[in-house]
């Protein structure tokens, strides 16, 4: 097994052996894909963190960053539930069988189930936001005139991107196209109107006036 850096772009992994099985739990069960993405979304939410003075436990975002992509993954991924939750729950139960508090388990199924929902995430903890901070980098764009150009080169060397974005669109249709009703409300409905033939996403409107209520 390739070594991975622990320290990147001024940043480091905690060096605990929480961290180091997280690691391993999520590499062993994800593509190379989701892994080093999940990797970078913990380094590019760190250091936006840094530059807007926000201050994330290590530990707590580094689990977050790791497991937010878990539900993709066949291992991980359930038919009933939005695959945010299912890394969520994962999570949480990974860091209180590691005695991490149900306060600080609590924050990282936040930050993992709240990573698709835009603004809400960055008027919460630290642990929250930086995790949504990171997804936003890595899969939108955004923000990266906080990381700096340096800082890109450095975690795009340790963690490449081969066709990330073509790849991470395949691995967001494989883990949720077998669930659709999932994805109401979620921005993940654009991906399956994309690439699944016949999929229809609901309508919110037709919700209401389809609804038992009489009026």
């Amino acid at each position: 097994m390739d070594t991975i850096p622990a320290k990147i772009a001024g940043i480091g992994v905690p060096d605990s052996k929480l961290a180091r099985e997280a690691t391993e739990l999520v590499r062993e069960a994800a593509s190379p894909t989701v892994f080093h993405h999940s990797r970078r979304v913990y380094f590019w939410g760190a250091l936006r963190g840094l530059n807007r003075g926000l201050y994330a436990d290590p530990e707590l975002l580094y689990v977050g960053a790791l497991f937010h992509d878990l539900g993709l993954t066949e291992r991980y991924r359930r038919d009933d539930q939005r695959f945010e939750i299912d890394g969520a729950d994962e999570a949480r139960s990974f860091l209180r069988r590691h005695g991490i508090g149900p306060d600080d388990a609590q924050l990282v199924w936040e930050g993992i189930a709240l990573h698709t929902t835009p603004e809400i995430p960055w008027h919460m903890a630290p642990e929250v936001a930086l995790v949504t901070a990171g997804v936003e980098a890595d899969v939108l764009g955004l923000g990266l005139d906080e990381i700096g150009d340096r800082a890109l080169e450095e975690v795009v060397a340790a963690h490449p991107r081969p066709d990330f974005k073509r790849q991470i669109l395949k691995a967001f249709t494989d883990g949720i196209a077998h669930r659709p009703r999932t994805t109401f409300g979620n921005v993940k409905a654009d991906v399956l109107e994309r690439y699944v033939p016949g999929f229809e996403r609901e309508n919110f409107v037709d919700v209401i006036l389809e609804s038992d209520w009489p009026e």
